[in-house]
């Protein structure tokens, strides 16, 4: 089964990505990695015994991978043409997935915090040091034109 899934696996990075890296994993499954669009498919032995469990997800920063966002389980007997659109199917809705995770907003099926949104660190309504200095300065000023206005207007 470990030498027809490479095989598929080859045939399936070819058609996917004209740029890839397969290799297997420890567990007997194939890792398709499609570094130049950060996404990554794998292939392991299913339940069945013709059957193979297609998962699809993202490449993070610095190279790792991120959990399946998605998975399938596909006959191997189908052929190549159906695991394809299988993949890309799978590819479409990590990617959908990814670009529904916006930074600083609680992930898809997190819990948020009371509907409050989210702002930016550092940045709110809370009044900085800088207004304040500028406050106390005009409060002077103001203050020393009463003083004066009423020490040389009597």
């Amino acid at each position: 089964m470990s030498a027809q899934l490479r095989d598929t696996a080859g045939e399936l990075a070819e058609i996917l990505w004209r740029e890839h890296t397969v290799y297997r994993e420890r567990s007997g499954g194939v890792v398709i990695r499609g570094e130049h669009v950060r996404r990554w498919i794998s292939l392991a032995p299913a339940g069945g015994r013709d059957e193979v469990l297609v998962r699809a997800g993202r490449i993070l920063d610095g190279g790792t991978t991120a959990p399946a966002r998605s998975e399938a389980v596909v006959p191997l007997s189908a052929g190549t043409g159906v695991l394809a659109a299988t993949c890309r199917r799978l590819l479409a809705e990590a990617a959908a997935d990814a670009a529904l995770v916006v930074p600083g907003r609680a992930a898809p099926g997190r819990s948020r915090r009371s509907g409050k949104t989210a702002r930016p660190k550092g940045r709110g309504k809370h009044t900085s040091f800088g207004s304040w200095v500028i406050l106390a300065c005009v409060a002077g000023v103001i203050a020393l034109y009463v003083y004066s206005t009423a020490m040389h207007g009597q």
